[in-house]
């Protein structure tokens, strides 16, 4: 009788080990099939461009650098226009890097410049007659 019951125990152990491996080896597949997804090169950029687009001083940095590259291309064209000239060409290279440069560095007072202006040019003037009805009864102010 020992014997049977001793058996059936180590039956019963073989039994859970088999069932205990048996669902460990599904997370392990499941882990592996997850890295392996995760590690792919589309899948990389993906997260890269995901976590760059979720930080605001990337973001920044991106408009910053985007407002000096414009500013930087339309000073050139204003200026030099197109020239057959090499000697030309240079020196609008240069002055297009140099505009682009100083407007990315400065871009937060340029961008509270610009606000100002832009607010004072379409704000609605302010009426000083200020009217307030009190029962019917209007009061200028």
């Amino acid at each position: 009788m020992k014997r049977s019951s001793e058996l059936q125990a180590l039956t019963d152990s073989i039994n859970r080990l088999q069932i205990k491996r048996s669902r460990e080896w599904i997370l392990l597949r499941d882990q592996f099939h997850d890295t392996y997804e995760s590690l792919k090169p589309i899948n990389l950029i993906k997260h890269t461009f995901k976590e760059a687009s979720s930080s605001t001083e990337i973001k920044e940095g991106i408009v910053s650098n985007v407002i000096g590259l414009t500013t930087g291309y339309f000073t050139k064209a204003i200026l030099i226009g197109s020239s057959a000239n090499p000697i030309k060409k240079i020196l609008g290279t240069l002055l297009q890097f140099t505009v682009a440069t100083l407007v990315a560095q400065n871009s937060d007072s340029i961008k509270s410049i610009g606000k100002v202006v832009l607010d004072k040019l379409f704000k609605k003037p302010v009426d000083s007659d200020l009217k307030l009805s009190n029962n019917g009864n209007t009061i200028k102010i």
